[in-house]
């Protein structure tokens, strides 16, 4: 039988736990585990270039171990708020079991390069260190797959997708719509795209050329944008399929990335498939969307089908 221990010797024994919990605790004060975003809808704050900038967070419930992620960019005038509302992602994430951060444009709009677009394009914020952020801490309070973070926008949103994928390598695909790429790219890393556009659309030409409203935004022909991700993605000459006034071009790339374009004959500037909202159209300056598509759906099936490889 063992014998038991002095007492002075159980003293210091217990000291010396004692002296290692508190150690372990110091470690763990310093560097606390972060807490979890709640079931449902969210809002965080975080300081990036000196600045407070607001995201909200959707999480469904019944996340597999792994999510999926979508940040998905309001377009001019508009806010993280009005876009979850609004372009049904809530409702796509609840069947489909992915995470979507809704960020906050600073007075309603982003910084895309090309001197676009409103306050943060004249005052230079960096928005790209901002959705980088948002998308880190979303990571360190939900269990996100860094293989399947996806980007998504409409119009002054949709070009702020194409300069996230411009300027870094956190996204396995975007979804620009009504959008056009502004500002240099001079070093893509290859990503997938789908773009989708319609032909009508007065205030970002599908053409190019100087558009219509507020923002005059002048950039180059959408064909042209899309041209120059199949040569960063190294892809196959394309091919293009039409239905009703929708027409696909899809390129295959090495990896499983693919390039896609969607065009809508006669669509104007809007999201395909949302709800119709006069009010709200006339401060975002949007036409009444399409019901040829729903590009909720089409971007979520272009999504899941594209994870980022290697």
């Amino acid at each position: 039988m063992r014998k038991n221990l002095p007492s002075g010797s159980a003293v210091a024994l217990v000291l010396i736990v004692l002296l290692a919990i508190t150690g372990c605790r110091s470690r763990t004060t310093a560097s606390p585990a972060p807490s979890s975003a709640p079931i449902g809808k969210s809002q965080q704050s975080i300081q990036v270039g000196g600045l407070t900038r607001t995201f909200h967070i959707y999480r469904p419930q019944d996340l597999p171990p792994r999510a999926p992620l979508v940040v998905m960019l309001h377009g001019g005038f508009g806010t993280g708020t009005q876009a979850e509302q609004y372009y049904g992602w809530d409702a796509k994430a609840d069947r489909e079991h992915f995470a979507v951060i809704y960020p906050d444009g600073q007075n309603r709009a982003w910084n895309t390069g090309g001197g676009c677009c409103g306050d943060p394009g004249r005052q230079g914020t960096d928005d790209v260190a901002f959705i980088t952020a948002a998308v880190r801490a979303t990571e360190a309070e939900i269990p996100i797959d860094a293989s399947r973070v996806y980007a998504t926008g409409i119009s002054n949103g949709g070009i702020m997708a194409y300069r996230l994928a411009c300027d870094t390598d956190l996204f396995a695909a975007i979804g620009p719509d009504s959008a056009t790429q502004l500002g240099p790219c001079p070093a893509p890393k290859p990503v997938s795209v789908l773009h989708i556009h319609g032909t009508a659309d007065t205030r970002i030409r599908y053409n190019g050329g100087e558009g219509e409203g507020t923002a005059h935004i002048n950039g180059p022909a959408v064909p042209t944008v899309i041209a120059g991700w199949r040569a960063t993605d190294a892809c196959a000459a394309p091919t293009s399929a039409t239905q009703g006034p929708v027409t696909m071009s899809t390129a295959t790339c090495p990896d499983g990335r693919s390039v896609e374009l969607i065009t809508i004959s006669g669509a104007g500037h809007q999201w395909p498939g949302s709800p119709q909202r006069p009010g709200l159209e006339a401060v975002l300056g949007t036409d009444a969307p399409s019901t040829a598509l729903d590009a909720t759906e089409v971007f979520w099936q272009f999504f899941a089908a594209h994870p980022k490889v290697g």
